[in-house]
Parts: C-alpha cells; structure tokens; sequence
C-alpha cells in the first residue's frame, strides 16, 4: 500500500521469526558448533573414536546442517527434528561425550522445541482472561435482556 510505512528489518525479522520453529532451529545448530569448537579443544581429555574421529565431526555438522534446515525449511521439521535428536543423542558416543554434554543438552532441547512447534496455532488464552472474557459478555447490554428471558421461560 503506498500510504503504509515500509517495515524496517528488525520488523522483516519478527515476522520471519514468527513464521518458523526459529528457537528450536538455532539451539541445535549451536549444540553441534559446540560440539564441533570442543573436537579442537587440546585437552587430555579429548576423545576419539571411529575412524580417526570421522563420527566425531561428521555427527555435529549434521546438527548444525539440520538447524539450518529447520531454519530454512520449515514445512519438513519434524523429519528434520527426530533426525537431530538422534544425532545429537549419538554425539554423546562419538564427540567427547556430546561436547561435554553442553552440545548434547543444547541439541536435544533444540530438536524437542522443533518438533513440538505448531504452526498458525492460536495463542493459548489464561484462565484470568476467559474469565474476564466472560464477566464483559455478561455484561453486554443484551446479555441481561436474555438471562430475564430465561428466568421467566
């Protein structure tokens, strides 16, 4: 419409956000970072197991690639969702105990948000506001014309 303001980009960006499980797309992309940053750490502790840690790096990079996905593609997250919850479970095995569980714990809780996420779903009402809700329409000037109705029905 000519006559409207044109949104700015942190209004561009709520509405991208709002359009997509975002929280749950960018938490597992962090936990397979984290895992990733930990597989160069040059602790003692350090891990490895598989064919040279291939495991080890191949596991977080589908994390990171499947919140990105989530992100970018987020008609198919619920295959991208229980995918990343099994791998994010199988870095605990294979990445230094899932990044020292920081990455693991991140990735799960991402994938779980993913997959719970509903889309054009309604906001939940509190009971406060129902029952506001319902004092106001009681209260409306024809509520009372049908409650003395129904009294003498």
């Amino acid at each position: 419409m000519p006559g409207r303001p044109r949104p700015g980009p942190r209004l561009a960006f709520r509405d991208w956000r709002a359009r997509r499980p975002f929280w749950g797309g960018l938490l597992l992309a962090l936990g397979g970072g984290e895992i990733l940053l930990t597989e160069k750490a040059s602790l003692k502790v350090v891990l490895h197991i598989g064919m040279q840690g291939l495991a080890g790096y191949l596991l977080p990079t589908l994390m990171v690639l499947l919140g990105l996905l989530i992100l970018f593609n987020p008609s198919q997250r619920l295959f991208y969702s229980v995918t990343g919850i099994l791998v994010s479970l199988g870095t605990w095995l294979t990445s230094n105990l899932g990044g020292f569980f920081v990455g693991l714990l991140l990735g799960a809780t991402g994938a779980c948000l993913t997959f719970g996420w509903l889309p054009d779903q309604e906001p939940r009402v509190g009971r406060r506001e129902r029952r506001r809700r319902a004092r106001a329409a009681a209260r409306a000037p024809g509520a009372e014309r049908a409650e003395r109705a129904e009294r003498t029905a």
